[in-house]
């Protein structure tokens, strides 16, 4: 089955900084994305948020569980799906790009459909739940 793929990109006037302080605060996620709530299972290496966190979002009877597995500070956050979709290899990337005094955040995000055809379904169903992530994360005013 083919790779699926899904690219946001979204410049913004806020700092880098900012834009990933909110990125690797999951708790703000449910208040400006679809997302319904959110757990940190367990806690990163180096910080609660950082590489080996897994982190919990549940919507509905969804619960979506994602290890942190790359975290740069300011600048990049990568991690994969354990469970709650069924998809395989989910991995996404994003990265924040310095854009004069605000930034261009580009999210990648990538996986297999377990099931023929589905694909495009899941593909559909997690660009609508990142867009207004992404709008979120990189909206002017402060949350």
């Amino acid at each position: 089955m083919p790779v699926q793929t899904i690219v946001l990109e979204q410049t913004t006037s806020v700092p880098p900084e900012v834009v990933f302080a909110r990125l690797v605060d999951g708790a703000q996620w449910p208040t400006f994305s679809p997302l319904g709530s959110f757990e940190l299972e367990r806690p990163g290496e180096s910080e609660p948020e950082g590489v080996g966190a897994i982190r919990v979002f549940r919507t509905g009877t969804i619960a979506s569980r994602e290890e942190i597995v790359e975290r740069v500070q300011d600048r990049r956050l990568a991690y994969v799906l354990l469970s709650g979709l069924p998809i395989r290899d989910y991995r996404a990337q994003v990265d924040l790009v310095p854009a004069g005094a605000g930034t261009t955040l580009h999210w990648r995000s990538s996986f297999t459909p377990k099931f023929p055809g589905t694909g495009w379904i899941f593909r559909i169903m997690i660009r609508r739940t990142l867009t207004p992530l992404v709008d979120g994360l990189t909206a002017p005013d402060a949350r």
